[in-house]
C-alpha cells in the first residue's frame, strides 16, 4: 500500500511558477510508476507528467513539454513537479497517483486505469 499528500498549489499569474510535493509513503520496496494528473470542470483526469522509480525514466504531456519538471528526491519519499510559464489552462486539481510497475510505466501513463494509489489534490489556479 502507498499513501500520497499533495501540497503546494495555489493561485498565481500568467507567466508565473508553482513547485507541487507529493509526499509518498507507505511500501516503498517495489518500483512504481508516480505520475501528476489535472483535472478541469468538464473534463477527464489527464496525466501531466509520470516517473518511474527503478528506471528514472519520465513522461510528459505535450501541452507541458518544456515547461514542467516532475523530480523525485532521493529518498523517493517526495515526487516534485516545478511549474514554469504558467498558462491559464494550466488551471486545474493537481494529483499525484501511483501503481507498482515493474518494467517501465507503459504507453497507458497518462490514463487513470492503472493507478491503485492517489492523493487528495491540490488546486492551482493560473490567471490571465
Amino acid at each position: 500500500q502507498l499513501q500520497l499528500a499533495e501540497s503546494g498549489g495555489g493561485s498565481v499569474q500568467a507567466g508565473g511558477s508553482l513547485r507541487l510535493s507529493c509526499a509518498v509513503s507507505g511500501y516503498m520496496y517495489d518500483r512504481k510508476c508516480i505520475t501528476w494528473f489535472r483535472q478541469t470542470p468538464g473534463k477527464e483526469r489527464e496525466g501531466v507528467a509520470a516517473w518511474h522509480t527503478g528506471y528514472g525514466s519520465t513522461s510528459y504531456d505535450d501541452s507541458v513539454q518544456g515547461r514542467f519538471t516532475i523530480s523525485l528526491a532521493n529518498d523517493e519519499r517526495t515526487l516534485y513537479l516545478q511549474m514554469n510559464s504558467l498558462k491559464p489552462e494550466d488551471t486545474g486539481m493537481y494529483s499525484c497517483a501511483a501503481y507498482y510497475a515493474s518494467f517501465g510505466c507503459g504507453a497507458t501513463w497518462n490514463t487513470t486505469g492503472p493507478y491503485k494509489f492517489w492523493g487528495q489534490g491540490t488546486q492551482v489556479t493560473v490567471s490571465s
